[in-house]
């Protein structure tokens, strides 16, 4: 039996809405094995307060080596990368791997406010990390971030956006609008042409790990040798049922759901080419 297989280096979020538990559960969901290579640990210490444990990069380079050398992978995905260093040798091991599909998440900002990644780590970011890019799917705090530039208030910045984006590299840029009123629309653009995908903006608050979560199933699709906007369309269904279905928990913002494409289909999402 032969599976394609998928690698996700990013952080672990110990709710299991976000990060590496949001996208091990969406590769399987997908039918793309999956495998992880942790780069921090997210987690509120009782005491101390510390909320993010960056681990060494002997230990993720490791785990980068084991998932390669022992099972391969169709495509990666990188997630909260959090320091210059893990940028710049996380880009040094995707060059040395030639896998054929890269998708980074530039995850810079978490969904309540929090800084995922540290500010000198920015320019690392966008000379290192992006060119290597088969698509990036920033969201729209991230992409105002990446081109030091203020808050993106409209589709015609979005597309403004992923234009300028672009030129820093990656073959595709996905901005994803989830921050606008009205349908969620999110913008991706391949240089020449934009396609715009709508979908039902879905009443709740329970959003945690969306933005991995959607960034994961455009990972697995590749894997399975879909184009990328066949990719970004399956992908854009996915996420749209797991919000549909979120799930609520004891505090906070509680998780989108991986099982819910799965269960209950999606067909609500309209893609236009301009």
């Amino acid at each position: 039996m032969t599976i394609t297989r998928a690698l996700s280096i990013a952080g672990s979020a110990a709710r299991g809405g976000a990060g590496i538990q949001a996208d091990i559960k969406t590769f399987q969901e997908l039918d793309v094995f999956g495998m992880s290579a942790i780069t921090a640990i997210v987690a509120s210490h009782p005491r101390t307060e510390q909320g993010i444990f960056p681990q060494t990069i002997e230990a993720i380079e490791a785990q980068v080596y084991t998932a390669l050398h022992d099972i391969g992978a169709d495509a990666i995905k990188t997630g909260m990368l959090f320091t210059e260093e893990i940028i710049a040798k996380t880009a040094q091991w995707i060059e040395e791997a030639a896998v054929a599909n890269i998708v980074v998440d530039p995850v810079m900002i978490g969904k309540m406010g929090s800084a995922l990644l540290k500010d000198d780590a920015v320019h690392a970011m966008k000379t290192k990390l992006l060119p290597l890019a088969t698509i990036i799917t920033p969201n729209m705090p991230e992409a105002a971030k990446l081109l030091e530039a203020g808050p993106l208030t409209s589709i015609e910045e979005l597309k403004e956006a992923a234009q300028a984006l672009h030129h820093l590299g990656p073959k595709y840029v996905l901005v994803k609008g989830g921050r606008l009123e009205g349908p969620a629309i999110d913008v991706l653009f391949d240089g020449k042409q934009f396609f715009l995908l709508e979908a039902p903006r879905i009443d709740t608050i329970h959003t945690n790990g969306a933005g991995c979560t959607y960034s994961a199933a455009i990972t697995a699709e590749l894997a399975k040798g879909k184009s990328v906007p066949e990719a970004v369309e399956k992908a854009k269904r996915f996420i749209t049922a797991a919000i549909r279905h979120s799930i609520r928990f004891k505090r906070g913002v509680g998780p989108t759901n991986h099982a819910a494409y799965g269960k209950y289909n999606e067909t609500a999402c309209k893609v236009t080419a301009e």
